[in-house]
């Protein structure tokens, strides 16, 4: 079977696939014809697909997040590689393949990135601040196990969530041990809740987000969370005005830094300031690890990454 990573340009395939996305379109022709916009994916990596002149009977037989058998040819297309898909079947049971072999996850298992994180929960110190973190955490404990971290630009993946807070909670011991200004509490709290209504704000299966909830497009994930913590504080009789909850409130309102990056409000405390890089390293080292991982080893470039600017990474020769 040939892996999304193995492609290269004029390569004439078949391999099974996971139909990651599905879109029915038309093309310019007069009259126009019907066509398949797809996402091909393994656990390699994924790519753009296009199916031409589909029929009725194909309408009705395939959909997202199906398994699918594929013959077809990588070639490039604007300078990015894609698949032209020549023919394509449902899996059956005679192919010996199943969903979770075609779905990327965190290199860590989910049940030790949970666990983790709960050690990490239980090292908080102040009481009020650990009583608002567990409140907000306990609402999506059980999606965290599985969850990505986002739809497309880092750890969009299985479990992908609780790795990136994993990491980020080990950059930010090492930072709160060479920087002992900053406050280990508010850190660690920082860092739990800045992404934690991330599950509420996605639609995801397996680690694959189809699309993003009611709540998510009305409010966003960083609204959800701010709010969670007023809930908390609300609940456990602590004062809204307090400096803790403005502290844990304004570590999610600023993360992102900017308003067009969908901070309401820019770091304007040293947690904030160091959340948003703490967040902002991990992120783009893990879409340079995931594009080097995902681009064959004979290439010297990766494809260009969105989130750093659109910008290839080169391999070094050393």
């Amino acid at each position: 079977m040939t892996m999304i990573k193995q492609l290269a340009p004029q390569d004439e395939f078949v391999g099974f696939y996971l139909l990651r996305e599905l879109t029915v379109k038309q093309t310019n022709g007069n009259p126009p014809k019907d066509y398949f916009d797809m996402v091909l994916g393994d656990s390699s990596g994924q790519l753009s697909a296009k199916f031409w002149d589909v029929s009725t009977a194909d309408k009705e037989t395939f959909f997202p997040m199906g398994l699918v058998k594929v013959r077809g040819l990588a070639h490039t297309y604007r300078e990015k590689l894609q698949i032209k898909v020549s023919k394509m079947r449902l899996v059956n049971e005679t192919d010996g393949v199943a969903l979770t072999d075609f779905i990327r996850s965190a290199p860590i298992r989910p049940v030790d990135l949970i666990h983790t994180i709960k050690n990490v929960m239980a090292s908080i110190k102040d009481p009020e601040i650990a009583t608002i973190v567990a409140f907000c955490v306990d609402k999506v404990e059980e999606k965290l196990m599985h969850y990505p971290a986002a739809k497309t630009h880092h750890h969009a993946y299985f479990a992908g969530l609780a790795y990136h807070i994993v990491r980020m909670l080990e950059i930010g011991d090492f930072l709160c041990k060479q920087r002992p200004f900053l406050n280990p509490d508010l850190m660690k709290a920082g860092i739990l809740l800045h992404d934690i209504a991330k599950p509420e704000e996605m639609i995801s299966q397996l680690g694959i987000v189809s699309d993003y909830s009611v709540q998510g497009k009305l409010i966003g994930h960083i609204s959800m969370a701010s709010n969670w913590i007023t809930e908390a504080a609300i609940r456990s009789n602590i004062a809204l005005d307090s400096e803790k909850v403005l502290g844990l409130q304004h570590l999610v309102l600023s993360h992102h830094n900017l308003g067009e990056w969908g901070s309401p409000v820019q770091p304007q405390t040293a947690e904030a300031v160091a959340l948003h890089h703490i967040d902002a390293m991990d992120a783009k080292l893990q879409m340079v690890e995931d594009a080097l991982d995902t681009t064959p080893e004979t290439d010297e470039w990766t494809p260009f990454i969105r989130g750093l600017e659109n910008k290839a990474v080169y391999r070094l020769k050393i």
